[in-house]
């Protein structure tokens, strides 16, 4: 077995295996979907931490821990979870300056700053929004239309861009990826609310469908974008090594982050509008 079809077969078990489980603790909800999405927040957070400072300082650590802490915050009071977030996320700016005020170096500490806190947010504000988005009636359905839009995208695009891709996208930041992938991950997107719509979540409706298809289809691929940009200014292949044969949590994810929030913004503010 050559090195490439070694490294799908690995890729195949670890989803057969993690997918079941990420997909009972979602279902099961309250305190087992919550921790779920804190592990994959604090593991976002440390990974670009790892990314773009090499090695883990103690204040790196303290974003880590509260990038996990964010997620749990809609189980107490999902009316007040913004509020939280707020103060914790306060608290940590204030931390950082202080800590690299006192640690230094001082040339690259509003650099170091400006890197914790982004690695805080960038892994705790999707995930934090997907557990408050869990709470919400009909939670379940939303959340899975979360992954759909982003998985139903990656998979259409994939095979749009293999089969059909001739003109580059972005090749300064992910080379592989063409216009023609895009538009075919669009329409995964749309499909893919419309599949679920129509065989397990009716209470979707036509315009949630079109909607959230179309914006999901276009903020996924940029969240992707984001961390290839990422990893490429900082010459990285992966952004870990927790899933065998996927690399890290935010390789897998990246897109996620993005279209979490958009569900959350989107039932709140957006949907009341159109019913």
């Amino acid at each position: 077995m050559n090195e490439k079809n070694k490294n799908l077969v690995i890729r195949l078990v670890s989803a057969v295996i993690l997918l079941p489980v990420v997909v009972f603790l979602l279902f099961m909800g309250g305190a087992y979907s919550a921790g779920l999405l804190a592990v994959a927040a604090a593991i976002c957070a440390s990974e670009y931490y790892t990314i773009t400072q090499k090695t883990l300082s103690p204040a790196a650590w303290v974003g880590i821990v509260l990038a996990g802490v964010l997620p749990f915050l809609p189980l107490r009071n999902p009316e007040r979870t913004g509020e939280g977030a707020f103060w914790v996320t306060a608290f940590f700016l204030f931390f950082a300056f202080t800590y690299h005020l006192i640690r230094g170096p001082l040339q690259e500490a509003p650099t170091r700053v400006s890197h914790l806190v982004t690695g805080f947010l960038y892994g705790s504000v999707g995930m934090t929004a997907l557990s408050a988005v869990r709470l919400m009636p009909d939670g379940l359905a939303w959340v899975i239309a979360a992954l759909v839009i982003t998985w139903a995208n990656d998979t259409a695009a994939y095979f749009a861009g293999r089969f059909l891709g001739r003109h580059k996208l972005y090749p300064a930041v992910s080379p592989n990826k063409t216009w023609e992938g895009f538009a075919g991950g669009l329409v995964g997107s749309v499909g893919g609310m419309f599949i679920a719509r129509a065989f397990f979540f009716p209470v979707f409706t036509v315009a949630d469908c079109l909607l959230l298809g179309l914006f999901g289809g276009i903020l996924g691929p940029i969240g992707d974008l984001c961390e290839s940009m990422l990893k490429r200014a900082y010459g990285v292949k992966d952004s870990g090594r927790v899933i065998p044969g996927h690399g890290g949590i935010l390789d897998r994810i990246d897109a996620l982050l993005f279209n979490a929030p958009l569900v959350f913004v989107y039932i709140t503010f957006v949907r009341g509008l159109l019913s």
